[in-house]
């Protein structure tokens, strides 16, 4: 259903080893004559076939670390390209970038649409770029890769069994109060014990990344990350205004619905490890055993909406590009990663046989989908678009399947028990994706904070944005750090407003399909294809939704889905 990219510019047998063998490629391009626009596209064509092969390279190194963070001989593989290859790719893509808007040409390329985003995405590489940036930035990606080994190796002792903390949480579900707390403590006692260590490791990535900002020229890093992200279509400001809108509109339901649990489930406190259990007493939702059942129905659910859907997974699973189960050394999380030039990318997850893995399940089976309709697309930096619309097609996948998860559940009851979970869900978490996107907004405006600084201001966000219901009574400090969780922090940071963003489109994508499943579907497939060739604005409009954050808004779409999980 795919083809692998026929490469036309490097041999069909090369493999990256070092930067000696890679160095020739790159000059070749330094070296050409950009005299007519011919040139210039046979130039951005063969420049970016040379990115898909490094990407894919760096790629596969990235996810055999992820896979195994104690496989030794995949760790050096992966430093290597950060310490040994990645610094010259930057110098010299550098030079590129100079050369290719040098060119008379490219005033006729930009009146496509396409290429003046590209063009764009190239001059806020050139404001952001300092060839004294180079060692920090190597620096960076060697300090953020330790946070997946401090959190592969956090494993507790649950019924005398090992178990990760993914592992662990499912049992937050059990009905058995006495049990939950007895978990609950013993995950949040294991993540205390590297407290320090991640705190100290948040801190030095912050100076780091301070450093970068000033080098190029920047107050702060929140305005370099903004520019270096290419986030044309929205500023700090609106996200000031989001956070406001999602603290009048949705914290009043987070109390409504806290309220209500605690009086559901008869307690005088409403404590942390009271959240995830059934109102009803009823047994945790078990959408599947194992991994192999888990991409056997999502296969079989795809197939329904669409059967190329399907097909995405399909081959994914016939390539071996799927690890989906949670075990001890493994870093935590779960996502899709692009493999440009096979054009197959690798779904990573930590299933535990939860509704919340179903849900990442289908999350990066959106994802997937998205990698391979954008795989045709003219310029490798087509295919490689922002996460407001990445996280588009990932969101509206979990809406959209909705109608068919009676694969996954079989009962109506708990078919509709699971449909009215995640409507909850889909409102509840903007919260929270608020908090987090609130919180790096301060870190990187107050760089040189202290450590009790950093946990007042986080307490003073988190409450800001959560239930007053719950008693965190005896886990102060367990609240202290519940940023440590939270993997964008310390990998990709400014990358979590993106899910709020997203998460209201998604919304708008299933309304939609409310009325006209075959009209969404159809306009959701081809806002994907535009990969990055439009911009946000008009993918989202040709999704058949609006770009819009704004409190009106939002309401409009909570009051949907309220009535939504109301009927069911």
């Amino acid at each position: 259903m795919i083809q692998k990219y026929m490469r036309t510019f490097l041999p069909v047998d090369y493999t990256v080893t070092d930067w000696a063998s890679i160095q020739p490629f790159y000059s070749n391009l330094l070296d050409r004559d950009l005299a007519s626009l011919e040139d210039l596209i046979r130039f951005l064509a063969d420049w970016s076939e040379l990115e898909g092969v490094l990407e894919e390279d760096a790629g596969w190194r990235y996810i055999h670390t992820s896979c195994d963070t104690v496989d030794v001989a995949a760790k050096n593989r992966y430093e290597y390209y950060i310490t040994d290859i990645a610094p010259h790719v930057a110098a010299v893509t550098d030079q590129l970038h100079q050369k290719v808007l040098a060119a008379k040409e490219v005033h006729t390329l930009r009146k496509e649409a396409q290429y003046d985003i590209f063009f764009r995405k190239i001059e806020n590489q050139l404001r952001c770029y300092r060839t004294e940036n180079i060692p920090i930035q190597t620096e960076i990606q060697l300090n953020t890769s330790k946070f997946g080994v401090i959190s592969a190796a956090m494993v507790v002792e649950i019924g005398g069994k090992e178990c990760t903390l993914q592992q662990a949480a499912a049992h937050l579900e059990s009905t058995d109060r006495v049990f939950r707390k007895e978990v609950y403590d013993k995950v949040q006692q294991r993540r205390l014990q590297d407290k320090d260590a991640l705190n100290g490791l948040y801190s030095s990535l912050i100076q780091q990344r301070h450093q970068l900002a000033l080098n190029a020229g920047f107050k702060n890093f929140r305005d370099y990350a903004f520019v270096s992200m290419n986030r044309f279509d929205y500023t700090p400001a609106d996200c000031f205004t989001f956070h406001t809108a999602i603290r009048e509109e949705i914290v009043p339901l987070l109390n409504e619905l806290a309220a209500d649990r605690k009086k559901q489930l008869g307690l005088v406190r409403l404590q942390p490890f009271d959240h995830a259990v059934d109102l009803q007493g009823r047994k945790p939702l078990r959408p599947f055993r194992d991994p192999t059942e888990l991409i056997a129905k999502t296969i079989k659910v795809f197939d329904r909406l669409d059967p190329f859907l399907a097909d995405c997974l399909r081959t994914m699973e016939q390539m071996g590009h799927l690890d989906l189960a949670s075990r001890k050394g493994k870093a935590p999380g779960g996502y899709n990663y692009p493999l440009d030039e096979t054009g197959v990318p690798f779904i990573f997850m930590n299933a535990a046989a939860t509704l919340g893995d179903l849900l990442t399940m289908l999350h990066e089976g959106g994802h997937a989908v998205h990698s391979f309709l954008v795989h045709g697309l003219r310029l490798n930096a087509f295919k490689h678009c922002p996460s407001e619309i990445a996280e588009l097609a990932s969101m509206s996948m979990e809406l959209l399947t909705m109608p068919h998860w009676d694969l996954f559940f079989a009962n109506q009851e708990e078919l509709n028990r699971a449909k009215k979970d995640h409507l909850i869900h889909v409102i509840s978490c903007l919260p929270w994706m608020a908090t987090i996107d609130a919180f790096q907004h301060w870190v990187y405006e107050n760089p040189d904070h202290t450590l009790e600084e950093r946990a007042a201001n986080w307490n003073r966000i988190f409450s800001s944005f959560s239930d007053s219901i719950t008693d965190w009574t005896d886990y102060e400090l367990v609240k202290n750090h519940l940023w440590q969780k939270q993997l964008h922090l310390f990998e990709v940071p400014f990358y979590y407003i993106e899910y709020a963003i997203a998460q209201l489109g998604a919304i708008g994508v299933w309304k939609n399909a409310l009325e006209n499943p075959k009209q969404a579907l159809q306009d959701y497939l081809n806002a994907l294809k535009l990969g990055h060739t439009a911009s946000m604005r008009k993918v989202y409009q040709t999704a058949g939704v609006a770009f819009d954050f704004s409190r009106a808004h939002i309401r409009s779409l909570v009051q949907c889905v309220r009535q939504a999980w109301a009927a069911l």
